[in-house]
């Protein structure tokens, strides 16, 4: 397998339609960043090849259990979210002469959000359809080793999808979000066919519309370790283990927050199995990913469902 090779997962983008706030007017608990974590769990530092491509990605989250700051049962439910990712992204054919000839790259990723909460004590909370907010990363800088490959990364999320402060059918989260990621994957063996990856983003968050409320900061990390065969000369396959993680920093703050509130900071840990088959000669991969939740605190726990396919042009 070589760094050129398509795939979706370098794509970074958000899920506006996660509730990053629990929608009954009671609650003011911030339940997650707004990145969809584990998409970038496998070849996290590839750079795609020169051109544009294409990426989709179907992502599918289902939370049951509602758990407290110390990862007990509070309640339970059913958060569900179906998200369709579509990215597009360009690649310069030439390196940058400065910090080592990295490649240029930016990406744009326009999403459609369906999502619903309900509660298993007072039944539908709340649901809502359509375009979310979308996700921009005007510098792309990739390092291609023959060991390493290597991506730094800015980006935003700009509020395009609907909000409303109190709305039982937001598709947006009604704020601002900057984004510092960096993705690493490291080949074990000369061949490449053994990689290591990690991918780390941290989410700076701005008020929210309406609310003036400030969520938490928050940092995210994926991984993987797999293993890639050749099944044909035009298909290769790679299998492995997948994880991520995910872990508020610092209080969320408004004019209606508690100190019990801020202080809730939630975290998030699963693992699962991830593949991808890759057809290089066509420029073309599919791939998907699940990922078990087994111990969140101050948040809703479940699992997590990624469907993707890319090709370049």
């Amino acid at each position: 397998m070589t760094a050129r090779q398509p795939f979706l997962l370098y794509s970074l983008v958000v899920v506006a339609a996660l509730y990053l706030f629990v929608t009954s007017p009671a609650a003011q608990s911030q339940v997650r960043g707004v990145y969809p974590v584990g998409m970038n769990a496998t070849n996290a530092g590839v750079t795609p090849q020169s051109g544009i491509t294409y990426s989709n990605l179907f992502v599918f989250f289902s939370r049951d259990e509602e758990k407290g700051r110390n990862g007990e049962v509070l309640a339970t439910g059913q958060n569900s979210i179906m998200m369709d990712l579509n990215s597009f992204v360009w690649v310069s054919k030439k390196t940058i002469s400065v910090l080592g000839d990295p490649v240029f790259s930016a990406s744009a990723t326009l999403p459609i959000a369906n999502n619903s909460l309900t509660s298993a004590i007072n039944g539908s909370l709340s649901g809502g359809g359509g375009f979310a907010d979308s996700f921009y990363q005007p510098v792309i800088l990739g390092w291609r080793t023959k060991r390493a490959d290597i991506r730094a990364i800015y980006g935003f999320l700009a509020p395009t999808g609907r909000f409303s402060a109190g709305g039982n059918n937001n598709v947006g989260s009604g704020y601002w979000t900057s984004v510092l990621s960096s993705g690493q994957t490291i080949y074990l063996r000369d061949n490449r066919a053994t990689a290591f990856s990690a991918f780390q983003m941290y989410e700076f968050h701005g008020a929210q519309e309406g609310t003036r409320i400030r969520p938490g900061q928050t940092l995210n990390l994926d991984y993987s370790l797999t293993q890639s065969f050749s099944l044909q000369a035009n298909l290769r396959v790679q299998f492995g283990i997948v994880g991520y993680e995910q872990w508020q920093t610092t209080d969320k703050r408004g004019p209606t927050i508690t100190p019990v509130e801020a202080a809730a900071h939630y975290g998030v840990n699963a693992l699962g199995v991830g593949g991808n088959a890759i057809l290089p000669d066509r420029k073309m991969s599919l791939g998907f990913k699940y990922f078990h939740e087994f111990h969140c605190t101050s948040t809703y726990q479940g699992y997590t469902l990624q469907i993707s396919g890319a090709i370049t042009f």
